[in-house]
């Protein structure tokens, strides 16, 4: 199974590509498009500004190819800013347009009523909404590790799989079809992350 992860200038890909690695799977660096082609799963990942990482993908014509890739049913894996640009607007900077693949809208975590101190940074305990296969063989309440400063806000509720509370709850995995976000770093997660990015190369 070749794993794809996309380059375009702002994603951890050392730590997501090891990770991969240590889970015995065969990742590979996706530098150009044209990559995802020979790709079995995909992973968008992502460190930084919503409207920074929509203007690389756009100028390096990823877009398209990230569109062609959700229509041929490819399971996709955002992760932290990646799963961010999955949605339809995000407000980091003004409201810039995202991927547009899972309806909704990135907002700073104060805007929604957050108090806590931003970034939100460190270890957080994950509650899922519904069984998914994602989570298989991983406790509900596990701990992931954060680091972020804006959240997803969904349109539909029907794809949201989990949540995590920081003074106001908010989701950090969403799923339509094909495409998962999790907000979390799974490559930095320790022994859940690790068994959440196996489930990920699992799925049907």
């Amino acid at each position: 199974m070749k794993i794809a992860i996309i380059n375009y200038g702002m994603g951890n890909l050392a730590s997501v590509h090891k990770a991969f690695q240590d889970i015995g799977s065969n990742p590979y660096i996706a530098d150009h498009p044209d990559d995802l082609q020979e790709s079995d799963r995909i992973v968008l990942p992502g460190v930084g500004a919503f409207s920074e990482g929509m203007q690389r993908l756009i100028e390096h014509n990823w877009v398209d190819a990230f569109h062609k890739a959700v229509s041929q049913g490819k399971p996709i894996l955002g992760i932290c800013l990646g799963m961010q640009m999955l949605a339809s607007v995000g407000e980091e900077g003004g409201d810039n347009a995202g991927l547009g693949i899972i309806p909704g809208k990135v907002r700073r975590l104060d805007t929604i009523g957050c108090s806590f101190r931003i970034p939100h940074v460190g270890w957080n305990e994950v509650n899922y909404t519904e069984e998914n296969s994602l989570f298989n063989e991983i406790p509900d309440h596990s701990d992931f590790y954060f680091v972020h400063s804006f959240a997803y806000q969904l349109e539909n509720k029907k794809h949201l799989v989990a949540t995590v509370s920081y003074d106001v709850d908010f989701p950090v995995v969403i799923k339509k079809e094909n495409v998962i976000g999790c907000q979390f770093h799974p490559e930095k997660s320790s022994k859940a992350g690790r068994k959440l990015l196996k489930n990920f190369l699992e799925l049907s």
